[in-house]
């Protein structure tokens, strides 16, 4: 997923521009294709098969039958991953179309019934003792390279339910937050904004937020607010309907807090997050609250509205800027600190890995979405040819290569956490600024260009922090009655004011934006995993600066290790410790020095 704002869907392409549109033939030519009913019959018969060997067995077996079992699982899983990356990527390029919509519920369900056939596979592991385990791995070279994955499987040991729950579970994810979810992206993506006589995608609207033209922000920012408020009950309910869900699933699996679970998945502790949250909210004055202030000034306003708040420096031209000149900016970047880097990153233009234009009815945003190691990721982009979409390419061109290094472990342990996922994707952003940045004279574009980095750097840390506090505050609120849609704006507006400061004049109308974060329904308190990653990406960067040499190498280890290694063995070698409290203050410096910069600008 892209790093930051969701109302970063930026840009504005070159005249006669050619902007590329992915190629999913290397997973399925159509969803008519005999490959793929063919695999969807196929995974089905396998899983009835691996359950009739295994199922009430694990417990017992020896180090290299475990070992053969993973390995059956694997192959499995990866071709549901196939499966699944198809039908999530054809429903992304248009989910307005019924058909598709069809096809992409029709794949889930059938592999929800597939995989529920292997829910036992992770129960039975996660009873065998500690100590047999042990003995096992000692006894079993095979098994031992399989440590890491059973590592994170029995990580929800104490968590697990009986098996009759877990498989009712997830039996009901498909009529459940799954519908939930998909409910939600068709409404957002069906959404149309009037604006000037026109009637505008979620992305278009998005976009008249970064014009120079105040008048033409405000009217993009009041056809936002109005449309959302329109249909601020639906999303409300979505809202509390899922909040509910999960507080439901909390407190059978005995979690204490909301956000415990998430943690729990990015192999993270409770108080190193609390630590970033407090580290980034204790800096808010410093940060957001100092740069915005000097952002009215520079606009000549006393305060800024919420459509000012991606605006421009005026008297700054930024002429549009082309495709192919987007493609080689980042992989210049990424060319001059890893030729590796940039080799991978060239296969993902040659092969048309990526789809990039502007279009109704496809999801906004950008993500890479990793799919399966046997084939590649694909990076899904709205350019509109800003200098925000070379950072957005550079971020989700980040991504792509992190999965493509780290598909070396194979399909089960190349998966990596969330808090580490952002590592590749914000330094490839670094890279592409540090070199934008390096090769600009112009003054006035020097300070633009800085100004749009510290605006993404807030976005991501500051912005994001805010977002995981309303998660927090509205989850915390929900276990007590469903909340009104007025009351889930007045979290929001109350973030809203604590994070961006006194520079801003809130019209009340903005309390309905939080409705169209995606990562609140999806994926709840992923958010903070921005920060995490901007943070230790700022970490790494100054070590990279300090120390350059045999840098680059320890660093694509990192990527290559996949979901290997957690977050205290990856940054070991570079001297960092993320549950050091200097830590988080040595990556918000690093905004800080930024800010300081422009100030003497």
């Amino acid at each position: 997923m892209s790093a930051c704002d969701v109302d970063g869907v930026k840009g504005g392409a070159a005249a006669g521009d050619t902007l590329p549109v992915w190629n999913l033939d290397d997973l399925y030519r159509s969803p008519d294709d005999p490959a793929l009913r063919k695999d969807l019959e196929g995974v089905a018969i396998d899983a009835a098969r691996f359950a009739e060997r295994w199922a009430g067995k694990i417990a017992d077996l020896a180090g290299n039958r475990l070992a053969d079992a993973i390995e059956a699982y694997e192959r499995i899983d990866e071709r549901m991953g196939r499966l699944s990356s198809y039908a999530q990527l054809l429903h992304a390029g248009d989910q307005t179309d019924p058909q598709i919509g069809r096809f992409y519920q029709t794949v889930t369900e059938k592999l929800n019934d597939t995989s529920a056939r292997l829910v036992f596979f992770a129960l039975e592991i996660n009873r065998i003792e500690d100590e047999r385990l042990e003995a096992l791995y000692k006894k079993s070279a095979r098994l031992r390279q399989w440590q890491p994955w059973l590592r994170d499987i029995r990580t929800f040991r104490n968590h697990q339910l009986s098996d009759d729950l877990e498989r009712l579970l997830h039996d009901k994810q498909v009529a459940g937050r799954s519908a939930w979810n998909r409910l939600f992206d068709e409404t957002i993506a069906a959404l149309r904004f009037p604006i000037d006589g026109e009637d505008l995608t979620e992305a278009e609207a998005l976009h008249r937020l970064s014009s120079p033209d105040r008048s033409v922000r405000e009217a993009a920012g009041r056809a936002l607010a109005a449309v959302f408020s329109d249909n601020i009950r639906l999303f409300g309910h979505i809202a509390n309907t899922l909040a509910k869900d999960k507080e439901i699933e909390d407190r059978w699996r005995r979690y204490d807090r909301p956000v415990s679970a998430r943690n729990r998945a990015n192999h993270i502790e409770d108080e190193v997050v609390d630590a970033l949250a407090e580290a980034v909210r204790a800096a808010y004055p410093r940060l957001s609250h100092r740069y915005y202030a000097m952002k009215a000034g520079w606009l000549g306003l006393d305060r800024l509205k919420y459509w000012d708040r991606n605006a421009p420096l005026p008297d700054v031209e930024e002429p549009p800027i082309g495709w192919q000149d987007a493609e080689t900016a980042v992989l210049s970047a990424y060319r001059a600190f890893s030729p590796e880097l940039a080799d991978i990153g060239r296969r993902f233009f040659a092969g048309r890995w990526i789809d990039a234009p502007v279009r109704p009815g496809k999801a906004s945003g950008a993500f890479s979405h990793p799919c399966v190691p046997s084939v590649h990721p694909y990076i899904l982009m709205n350019f509109q040819g800003k200098v925000r979409d070379v950072m957005t390419l550079a971020h989700e061109l980040g991504h792509g290569v992190h999965q493509v290094l780290a598909g070396g472990r194979g399909h089960l342990r190349s998966r990596t956490p969330l808090t580490l996922a952002e590592t590749a994707s914000v330094f490839g952003e670094m890279l592409t600024f540090r070199a934008l940045l390096d090769a600009e004279t112009d003054p006035a574009r020097r300070r633009a260009l800085l100004a749009g980095k510290v605006e993404d750097m807030l976005n991501t840390v500051a912005r994001q922090i805010s977002f995981y506090e309303f998660e927090r505050r509205l989850h915390d609120r929900r276990r007590e009655g469903e909340l009104l849609p007025e009351q889930i704006g007045a979290i929001w507006m109350d973030i809203s004011r604590e994070s961006l400061g006194p520079a801003f004049d809130l019209d009340d109308d903005y309390a309905a934006f939080w409705c169209y974060v995606p990562h609140f329904i999806h994926v709840p308190f992923y958010v903070y995993a921005y920060a995490f990653g901007d943070c230790l990406v700022n970490a790494l960067y100054a070590v990279y600066r300090e120390r350059p040499d045999g840098f680059a190498d320890k660093y694509l280890d990192l990527l290559r290790a996949g979901g290997t290694l957690r977050h205290r063995e990856l940054l070991a070698p570079f001297g960092l410790d993320a549950r050091d409290p200097s830590f988080w203050d040595r990556g918000l410096s690093v905004i800080e020095g930024f800010i300081d910069e422009l100030e003497t600008a």
